[in-house]
């Protein structure tokens, strides 16, 4: 329970930490949303509608850093983002509900089934290491964990959309695709996003399967393992009682990283297929210095990986029993 409640007033801290910085960093970026706009329309706005301007946004009178510093708390505390500046006046709570979905759906499942699949294929080629196939996925995966995703997603984006014509060029969902969640339109969803899934899958099994293979290994150097075939346990029985559960746990913590970082999606990826996840609106909020939206998003991003690194320490306390213990 001590590690516990230890972990927990870790993460209440840590969290108050990524709010102050969340407020501080994106008033050091220079300039204001007013000035980009300006900058658009090259100096044809005349004075009264700039000021018309920082009116409508909350930039005439924004008080004293302090005061806005302790307001924004407040607003955060009651879950109130303010209005988006670049999508003026919808709320970035809305914004952040719409691109939110997309983004679990596409970085989410695919991070779940890359793990799953890198680990299997590393537990294989850890395990049965010495034949050619076992042997062979290693410098595969090495490959495929050095290339850069989004270009490989350029590659697939030329021959598969451009040229083939077989996918759509960018987007989640057609113009017209039906009612939600009828055949057109999962068809439609599917379609979209089927490009950015693979490129982030081809590219991401690759690190999965190297760490948990350096796991295995490890772990098959045991003496527990030598004592286990001595008791005259079956080969199945050691691999998911002994070898899997103990290499799990390193690449475990490395997932629930991962998990953390889904919602802030592969921001490369989604600006490549013009997907709208919260990767392709947190950049647009920082190209038009959005602070509310790009606030909202760091937040999220900041409370899913905290959320995450909490989980993975609640359940490596039923995993690994010497942290029950006192002993990790």
């Amino acid at each position: 329970m001590s590690y516990l409640l230890r972990k927990l007033g870790i993460f209440v801290f840590t969290l108050w930490v990524a709010a102050t910085l969340n407020f501080v960093l994106p008033r050091l970026v220079p300039g204001d949303p007013v000035s980009v706009m300006l900058a658009k329309y090259q100096g044809r706005l005349d004075p009264s509608a700039v000021d018309a301007l920082k009116i409508a946004y909350g930039l005439n009178d924004l008080g004293s850093p302090l005061s806005q510093y302790f307001s924004y708390l407040g607003n955060l505390v009651r879950g109130d983002f303010g209005r988006s500046i670049s999508l003026f006046p919808t709320p970035v709570i809305d914004v952040v509900r719409t691109a939110l979905p997309y983004t679990l759906g596409l970085i989410g499942v695919t991070t779940v089934i890359s793990f799953v699949l890198g680990s299997a294929l590393g537990l294989y080629s850890g395990w049965r290491r010495g034949r050619a196939v076992a042997d062979g996925l290693t410098p595969v995966a090495l490959f495929l964990n050095a290339m850069p995703y989004f270009w490989f997603g350029l590659i697939l984006l030329y021959v598969f959309a451009f040229q083939l014509k077989w996918f759509p060029l960018s987007g989640a969902l057609d113009p017209f695709p039906g009612d939600t969640f009828s055949a057109g339109w999962w068809s439609s969803l599917l379609r979209h996003a089927a490009l950015p899934v693979f490129t982030i899958l081809v590219t991401s099994v690759g690190g999965w399967l190297i760490t948990m293979r350096n796991n295995v290994i490890n772990v098959a150097g045991e003496d527990y393992l030598a004592f286990a075939r001595a008791k005259g346990l079956t080969e199945r029985r050691i691999i998911t009682r002994y070898v899997l559960r103990n290499a799990l746990l390193p690449s475990f913590t490395a997932f629930g990283m991962a998990l953390g970082f889904v919602v802030g999606g592969s921001i490369l990826t989604e600006i490549v297929f013009s997907y709208p996840g919260l990767g392709f609106y947190l950049y647009q909020s920082v190209t038009n210095l959005d602070y509310p939206l790009m606030q909202a998003i760091f937040f999220f991003i900041a409370l899913a990986v905290l959320l995450a690194n909490l989980l993975v320490d609640f359940i490596n306390v039923l995993l690994d029993p010497r942290i029950r213990e006192g002993r990790a």
